[in-house]
């Protein structure tokens, strides 16, 4: 048997009294007002120490449910580059705590969805819903019996919901202040015809980052579709942007899906990356470390994102979904510096 974690030992890692500890482990926090985030500190301390494995093997009741069951995750689909990126964090964070994690993509006809939602609540002890997964009929039917749940990527202003979120207003930031930096004058804004309207928060966040900027031109914005049955994109719908009046020079590519079919079309037609045109993306992409020339994007936190949904839900299971307080976190992405835009 190891040696059994107590709650000093808790306290000491985190620089807190032992009584706050003790609160905490004893579902008592939120009677004397200690915040969430601190109660999600200590909840996650614990687990790293071993402090619920200990108990279990001296055979104590644990005060905080340690298992709530499994957890399921529902996504819009299984094609999108998020979910491959984040689940495995998801995964690890849930394991760490031995709770089962599972996923589920949300069924395109919504009627049939709409009877799974019953389902659901019988089957996981608490849901994340990821973006468009996260629709009126879900969040309403989840709330209205008090179900636990997370919105990820997703957020909401009729309602007050638990959410996390990439900060992109200040990720938007942070790509205007490297253009600028850069010397880049005259850019065109680039997403899949379809997703324009979807996107239009973000590139108008993107587009006010820019306003503070005089040296820099009024953004253009382009939508463009790929060949049918293929990544392939018809380089024609961009062409002209290349030419004067306004003769691009950098590119911001608003999905990542998109960068590569991009890139290719301008390869044939021997437009250079970054010597003729710079080309950015405002989310990372699987394998953008290993493209010639290295694209330039930024990245979600995904660990820091795993393990504060894992928490969040964690908690609302605890509460059984009436928990007194709703958060909105949001976190800043990364800027990462590649060779597509001529900075390494």
């Amino acid at each position: 048997m190891g040696k059994k974690i107590k709650n000093k030992d808790i306290a000491s890692r985190l620089g807190v009294s032992s009584t706050l500890v003790s609160l905490v482990l004893n579902n008592k926090a939120d009677q004397h007002g200690i915040r969430k985030e601190t109660q999600e500190r200590v909840l996650s301390v614990a687990r790293q120490m071993g402090y619920f494995d200990s108990a279990s093997e001296a055979g104590e009741v644990l005060p905080v449910e340690e298992k709530p069951g499994v957890i399921g995750m529902i996504v819009p689909s299984m094609t999108d580059p998020f979910i491959f990126e984040i689940t495995p964090y998801l995964q690890k964070a849930f394991a760490s705590i031995g709770i089962g994690f599972s996923m589920v993509s949300k069924d395109p006809d919504d009627a049939r969805f709409n009877r799974l939602v019953g389902a659901f609540k019988k089957f996981y002890s608490g849901l994340i819903l990821v973006g468009d997964a996260a629709d009126d009929y879900t969040v309403r039917s989840l709330r209205s019996t008090d179900y636990p749940f997370v919105l990820l990527e997703k957020t909401t202003r009729k309602l007050r919901l638990n959410t996390v979120s990439t900060d992109m207003v200040a990720g938007t930031q942070l790509m205007a202040d490297h253009i600028a930096k850069m010397g880049y004058r005259n850019i065109l804004i680039v997403s899949a015809s379809e997703r324009v309207k979807s996107d239009s928060g973000l590139i108008d966040s993107f587009k006010e980052a820019i306003k503070g900027k005089p040296e820099i031109n009024k953004p253009l914005l382009t939508g463009i579709t790929k060949k049918l049955g293929g990544d392939e994109m018809d380089f024609s719908q961009i062409e002209h942007y290349f030419r004067p009046p306004y003769r691009t020079d950098v590119l911001v590519v608003v999905h990542s899906e998109d960068v590569y079919p991009i890139m290719t079309a301008l390869q044939k037609h021997k437009i250079r990356i970054p010597q003729d045109v710079a080309l950015v993306s405002l989310e990372e992409g699987l394998g953008f470390d290993l493209i010639h020339p290295s694209v330039t994007a930024l990245r979600k936190p995904l660990a820091a994102m795993a393990l504060k949904v894992a928490n969040m839900v964690w908690s609302e299971v605890k509460n059984a979904g009436k928990g007194k307080y709703r958060r909105q976190v949001n976190m800043v992405p990364e800027l990462v510096v590649g060779n597509s835009c001529g900075s390494m």
